[in-house]
């Protein structure tokens, strides 16, 4: 950041909005991005400094603030300088050092739509944690915004009413940990000393529960077989890759058949297709070989003998439809395409009242993992999760069954009588 010059700010009398004479102190601040800009500020009212020289005496610790090294209540930065520096130096491609396509991707989407426009002009310094808290509680979509970013919007919301509504919780907790992130940014750079949205200690900042507002569907394993039955080659291979090997979307979108070893019956995960963006895998731990099935491996060399693109580099399914035009055969299908007219008709004619997505799939695939009594390290390898918290707090869910078997185990240490249905059959 540029060095400033000693300064002295400079004294003025001027009206408010209201017509009342107050007087002004306004200064030449360094912006975060290093520009020099001017800036202002009220000091009072004709009736509170009735002569320049008692207003004078009252900006005198403003005069030692300007000049002031070090972070300062007075530095005047806001939130949108402290945005842009951030887009500056945090949402550029570094490669493998940073951060992944989607996620800076849905970060623009936040401070675009709810950040920016709400905090931008506030100086960091009066923002405060409760005032944020009241935010969050009532945001709602702004109608506005998603026309402008319809593009963007269409693959995750697609299914969503287009009506202004509460944001769920788990979107507020996003864009909250965005502006911890976004002080923490402010903080390592030294334009402020304090971080109001994690506070000082635990329970003393921003709070915002990510509950899920419903419980994610998970598929039986007769409701997946008949699903399985009516699709075609295709459909069939992509739903099984999904589900047998716990595919994020993006990564089932970015295979291409020199990712396989048919041999040696794995996968090599390289990459992730977000958007027609190909970018790296999410995490470190998501770039690790995946197990291939030997059905699923069958499958997949069917396809290859249907499919029109079988070089090593082609996509494994790749566009084929006349609208990709020259990107024909070089990018791959819209997976949320396929979803919406390819299988969700099928769950739909079925009787399966569920809401079926890709992540539908890989949420299944967890729980009967859990369910067959796998380790939960391996579980989670699976999955290629960073931690196994994630793997069972937010992916695996118990079934019935195993709830109930368990349920009973505990009841029959406890009760020495028969259970009712058990007693009335033996009499």
């Amino acid at each position: 950041m540029r060095k400033a010059r000693k300064q002295n700010g400079s004294l003025y009398m001027d009206v408010n909005g209201s017509k009342t004479p107050v007087w002004m102190f306004s200064w030449h601040h360094i912006l975060p991005t290093g520009q020099r800009v001017r800036r202002k500020r009220q000091v009072g009212t004709l009736d509170q400094y009735k002569t320049e020289a008692a207003a004078e005496r009252a900006v005198r610790g403003w005069r030692l603030a300007i000049n002031s090294n070090q972070v300062h209540a007075f530095s005047g930065i806001t939130m949108q300088d402290v945005i842009d520096h951030f887009r500056l130096k945090e949402l550029v491609d570094k490669g493998e050092n940073g951060r992944a396509w989607s996620t800076r991707d849905r970060y623009v989407s936040y401070l675009d739509c709810w950040i920016g426009p709400r905090w931008g002009k506030e100086e960091l310094t009066s923002i405060k944690a409760p005032v944020v808290e009241e935010w969050l509680k009532d945001l709602k979509f702004d109608t506005t915004w998603r026309q402008k970013n319809a593009v963007r919007l269409a693959r995750e919301e697609k299914e969503r009413e287009k009506d202004m509504r509460l944001l769920a919780p788990a979107s507020k907790a996003r864009i909250r940990d965005l502006m911890s992130v976004l002080f923490n940014h402010a903080i390592r750079w030294e334009f402020t000393d304090r971080n109001p949205i994690s506070g000082p200690n635990k329970g003393a900042g921003v709070r915002q529960s990510s509950k899920r507002q419903s419980i994610p569907d998970i598929l039986e394993v007769s409701e997946i077989q008949a699903i399985i039955a009516e699709l075609q080659l295709r459909e069939r291979v992509l739903l099984f890759l999904d589900m047998a090997t716990g595919l994020r979307r993006g990564e089932l979108a970015g295979v291409k058949w020199h990712d396989f070893d048919f041999a040696g019956l794995d996968i090599d995960v390289q990459r992730s297709v977000v958007d027609q963006v190909v970018g790296r895998c999410k995490t470190e731990a998501s770039q690790k070989r995946i197990p291939l099935d030997e059905y699923t491996a069958l499958d997949l060399l069917a396809w290859f003998q249907q499919t029109l693109y079988r070089e090593p580099e082609d996509y494994v399914f790749a566009a084929n439809s006349s609208r990709a035009g020259k990107k024909r055969g070089k990018q791959p299908l819209w997976l949320s395409t396929i979803m919406r007219y390819y299988i969700q008709p099928v769950v739909k004619r079925l009787g399966i009242n569920k809401r079926v997505t890709w992540h539908t799939f890989r949420r299944t695939y967890t729980t009967l993992l859990h369910a067959n009594g796998e380790d939960i390290k391996v579980v989670q390898e699976l999955l290629r999760h960073s931690s196994s918290r994630i793997t069972m707090d937010i992916y695996a869910q118990a079934q019935m069954p195993a709830k109930r078997a368990a349920q009973q185990k505990v009841v029959e240490m406890v009760r020495s009588e028969k259970p009712p249905l058990e007693a009335k059959k033996m009499a």
